[in-house]
């Protein structure tokens, strides 16, 4: 029997696919709602403007990312919505506006938002590469934003006027009206344009790279060039001021224009970037918000910097810097999975109103389960505050979900190598793990092989393996564990003592006492409200029903420093 809460991203699948398919306005073509207030007396959902905006790209992506997870097709209809909706409402200089709405304003693109639709058009032509509409639909975005760029050609300074040597290209202004375009007297209010209309460099980079689009390097090198040049928005260690989602977002398209132009200079700030913001971060994957904004006592983790953060340590560990895997280890399996919303106990609910053009109470308690938080503190979520349940973040969240599934074990060659312990099994082999119960993981290859696990610091210097049960040798290199081959279905062990680790560390401005078991945070003091984090010893509490088996009746009688999430 299980002591401790095991890692299961299949899970953490399950949850976010109800979530995307639940916290949908079905009258109205599954049109998303971004806005969850569960602490509102009745709980409610609205929508704002965003829902046909940035969040039918994300929530397209993230739907995608969970169906190819769990390898379904339940959600197609919710999935088709979205598509519908980002094959709809474009316009001039071939980007993309919403729709009109009751709760909408002034009708306006947004080139920030540009960075959430080019890369789910990416997905639906990836998926279908004979989708002629689509492949018109995104060239004419990719030349409608590079003609909408300024191009700055010629340095004229106090010393006199010389040539720019590289592309240097930047957006007049942050939005674009859909009846008369630029208006420099308009804004989001945001500020950092720069970084902020740079999150579309990924997505250019995926087109540039999958594609063969010229058009798309150009756009993506001109405005990085912008970026780490006049913008002056990192200093010389790639420190910045500012929104931390938007700089590793982009980071990773910089790392992708090294690959594209054999230029390292690109990776070197990709990697800078990501280097500062871990420097702020914790170890189990606490990640701020902004940096530099706030004093970190006051920053919050919102759960797309998780993810942009996985990406990013990814393309790291891919261009050579394998230290990397332990980042992506320790953030998947901590913070990210304890910013997903798993109960709402807490929640009240009103099934008796009806719901309205934009607001919907209808079992809010059951539909919000799955959804990821906005912002939490190292130990806990805070129900009171604004995006302690957000839209953006339920898209973006299970692309790192898919991303972690999907590179916890990789194949090269004839050696199968385990990075991440958890539960899976293809075609190929099967992965087992126990952690934190015992510091142990079986990978069974069932057409034969090398088998090979990932060495990590927490397992110690007493490492043993196994075949079929029997004690073998084994050799290390390029920081990886290799048993002797294996043949057809046969099953290699890596096995380590494992115990509970105290540790203190300061995150988010304050220090906490962590409980490590091997790669997993088991409990942290203090303890976090409203919702508090990392109640993993399962010896120590009730373990809560899953949420398809629970009979939702309002707020439950839980101390705040009870409530699980």
């Amino acid at each position: 029997m299980a002591k401790y809460q095991h890692f299961d991203p299949r899970r953490m699948a399950e949850l976010a696919h109800h979530y995307l398919t639940s916290m949908v306005d079905e009258k109205n073509g599954y049109l998303p709602y971004w806005l969850i207030l569960p602490n509102q007396k009745p709980a409610e959902a609205a929508h704002c403007r965003v829902d046909d905006a940035e969040l039918v790209g994300s929530w397209y992506e993230g739907l995608d990312s969970a169906m190819q997870v769990l390898d379904t097709e339940e959600g197609k209809e919710v999935l088709s919505g979205f598509e519908a909706f980002l094959r709809s409402s474009w316009g001039p200089m071939g980007l993309r506006y919403h729709k009109p709405y009751p709760w909408t304003h002034t009708m306006h693109a947004s080139f920030h938002e540009m960075g959430y639709i080019l890369p789910a058009l990416n997905r639906i032509l990836r998926k279908n590469p004979r989708d002629r509409e689509m492949e018109e639909r995104i060239s004419g975005l990719v030349h409608g934003m590079r003609s909408l760029v300024i191009e700055r050609k010629v340095r004229t300074f106090w010393s006199g006027d010389s040539p720019e040597e590289k592309p240097i290209y930047e957006f007049p202004n942050d939005v674009y009206l859909l009846e008369g375009g630029f208006d420099l007297t308009r804004h989001t209010g945001r500020g950092e344009q720069p970084i902020r209309n740079g999150v579309v460099i990924p997505a250019l980079m995926a087109r540039a790279l999958e594609w063969g689009d010229e058009a798309a390097l150009d756009l993506a090198r001109g405005l990085a060039n912008q970026l780490l040049g006049p913008s002056r928005y990192f200093n010389y260690k790639y420190a910045f001021f500012g929104h931390v989602h938007s700089a590793v977002w982009v980071a990773g398209g910089l790392a992708d224009l090294a690959d594209a132009t054999g230029d390292p200079g690109y990776l070197k700030a990709a990697k800078g970037i990501y280097d500062y913001v871990r420097s702020l971060s914790s170890s189990f994957g606490w990640v701020p918000e902004y940096a530099q904004w706030h004093p970190l006592r006051e920053e919050h983790c919102e759960t797309c910097c998780l993810k942009d953060m996985l990406v990013m340590a990814d393309k790291l560990t891919r261009h050579g810097y394998p230290e990397y895997w332990q980042d992506m280890l320790l953030f998947s399996r901590n913070q990210l999975a304890e910013n997903q919303i798993t109960s709402a106990a807490y929640v009240i609910t009103d099934n008796s109103r009806p719901d309205t053009e934009s607001t919907t109470w209808r079992d809010l308690d059951k539909r919000m389960i799955g959804g990821f938080t906005g912002g939490s503190l190292p130990n806990s979520i805070s129900l009171s505050k604004f995006r302690s349940i957000a839209g953006c973040c339920a898209g973006t969240a299970p692309m790192a979900i898919q991303l972690i599934w999907d590179r916890a074990v990789t194949e090269e060659g004839n050696v199968t190598a385990v990075h991440i312990p958890l539960d899976r099994e293809t075609d190929a082999w099967r992965l087992e793990s126990d952690y934190p119960d015992r510091g142990e993981m079986r990978l069974t290859l069932k057409h034969g092989g090398q088998p090979a696990f990932r060495r990590y610091p927490f397992m110690g210097r007493h490492v043993e393996c196994a075949v079929n049960g029997r004690a073998v040798p084994f050799r290390e290199e390029n920081g990886l564990i290799l048993p002797p081959p294996l043949s057809p279905g046969d099953t290699a062990v890596l096995r380590h003592p494992l115990r509970t680790v105290r540790k203190k560390e300061i995150a988010a401005g304050q220090e906490y006492t962590v409980f490590w078991r091997g790669p997993d945070v088991v409990d942290m003091t203090p303890h976090g409200e409203h919702l508090r984090l990392y109640q993993r010893d399962l010896r120590k509490e009730k373990v809560l029903p899953r949420p398809e088996d629970v009979t939702y009746s309002g707020a439950a009688n839980y101390g705040p420093t009870q409530q699980k999430r």
